[in-house]
């Protein structure tokens, strides 16, 4: 399934009070590779931003007024999230803001859940990681993931430092794969005649010089960020 970190910014924290979302990032993940289709836009919010979402977006209202407004933009949004799995930490509140902003568009908009399913990398966090910090700047150091260039929340900034984030916090559940039908779509998959000499024999598939470096580096970023990896114990 096509996969898509997301991240919005938004005038203030509360949907019920009428807060609009003020910008939208999206990154796409095709086979746990982040790609450069990505989606961004700020939008104009008809309202005014909160003091305390200014100084966390560093967004002003002066900047939003030339920018489109969501219901210019929503087709080309739910084209690009559609039939997509999104990964977004805190689910709950860009989902409701986005909710909220498709309700006002139009009732043919429908909902989000109606276009595309979300992972919470937020609750995959506190399962995985109870009693510590889980927010995205916690997490970036946790498994080695470089956000020092995040000075400010940011629509697509923040979806990037994401796709990163859920790609390190997965890494040991790739699923094997073992090739049958990859470039055949219409494949229907092996016999068993020609599965059987591959179960009987295995081919063992060693490590280049690279592939360990890079590991050993993986290590190295665990033992700093994460205090030591069971790898090396």
């Amino acid at each position: 399934m096509r996969q898509i970190a997301l991240d919005t910014e938004t005038t203030g924290l509360e949907v019920q009070q009428g807060h609009r979302v003020i910008e939208i990032g999206a990154v796409q993940i095709l086979e746990r590779r982040v790609t450069r289709h990505t989606f961004h836009t700020y939008l104009n919010p008809d309202r005014a931003i909160d003091e305390g979402a200014r100084e966390v977006t560093g967004i002003a209202d002066e900047f939003l007024l030339d920018k489109p407004r969501f219901h210019e933009v929503v087709d080309d949004f739910l084209a690009f999230i559609e039939g997509a799995e999104l990964i977004i930490h805190n689910a709950a509140f860009d989902v409701g803001f986005l909710n909220a902003e498709l309700k006002r568009a139009g009732s043919q908009y429908g909902s989000i859940a109606d276009h595309a399913q979300v992972l919470d990398t937020l609750q995959m966090a506190r399962d995985r990681y109870p009693g510590q910090r889980n927010n995205l700047d916690a997490l970036c150091r946790r498994l080695g993931v470089d956000n020092t260039h995040r000075d400010l929340h940011g629509g697509l900034l923040d979806a990037q430092l994401l796709a990163d984030v859920y790609l390190a916090m997965t890494s040991g559940q790739v699923a094997l794969d073992l090739g049958f039908g990859a470039n055949d779509p219409s494949s229907s998959g092996p016999s068993l005649d020609e599965i059987a000499p591959l179960l009987k024999r295995p081919r063992v598939l060693r490590a280049t010089a690279d592939e360990q470096a890079a590991h050993e580096a993986r290590l190295d970023a665990l033992d700093k960020s994460a205090g030591g990896s069971v790898w090396r114990r």
